[in-house]
């Protein structure tokens, strides 16, 4: 791949990091080199992190607790793991080594205060030209949304959790 570009999937809706892992298993069909860098997960069984174990080059890291992050008193621990989140996206997009980076909930780690965003801007632009940078997530800030390529918003019509739904293994996580 001679062009990456840099994609964004936020809004309300549900399906952004869904979205991105749809298009890095297109691009392990072509024989990408993929890592996704989750923010804010951890340890919860989500079915991804099976799922990729089969797919050679597809790997998932997880910076995060298990537990909910208070946005307006993150704990020292989700601090520093979204830090070390921070400098190993950083070393991987950097290194060329990756042709497709997931930052999968960036945009709610920059909201949180978690990660700073002259930071995240900077690290986009030293992007290099061949590495497709895709962040999911809430809340993306106006100063990503201009420099990306492609921006989608999924905005929530209507959700299962309004009727009680609670989150189901294999669908939510």
């Amino acid at each position: 791949m001679k062009i990456g570009t840099v994609q964004v999937y936020t809004g309300d809706g549900k399906g952004k990091t869904t979205a991105a892992l749809g298009q890095a298993l297109r691009a392990s069909g072509h024989g990408f080199k993929i890592i996704v860098i989750q923010f804010m997960k951890g340890q919860i069984k989500y079915g991804e992190l099976e799922a990729v174990k089969n797919i050679p080059g597809f790997v998932i890291e997880q910076y995060g607790l298990p537990t909910f992050v208070d946005k307006d008193n993150p704990s020292k621990e989700d601090m520093e793991l979204a830090k070390k989140g921070f400098e190993r996206a950083k070393e991987v997009i950097l290194s060329g080594e990756y042709d497709m980076v997931i930052l999968d909930e960036a945009n709610v780690a920059l909201d949180y205060g978690l990660i700073k965003l002259d930071e995240v801007i900077d690290l986009i632009k030293k992007k290099p030209q061949n590495v497709e940078l895709i962040l999911t997530g809430r809340y993306a800030p106006n100063e990503i949304l201009e420099i990306a390529d492609l921006v989608t918003d999924v905005r929530e019509v209507k959700h299962h959790y309004q009727k009680g739904v609670q989150a189901r293994e294999g669908i939510e996580y």
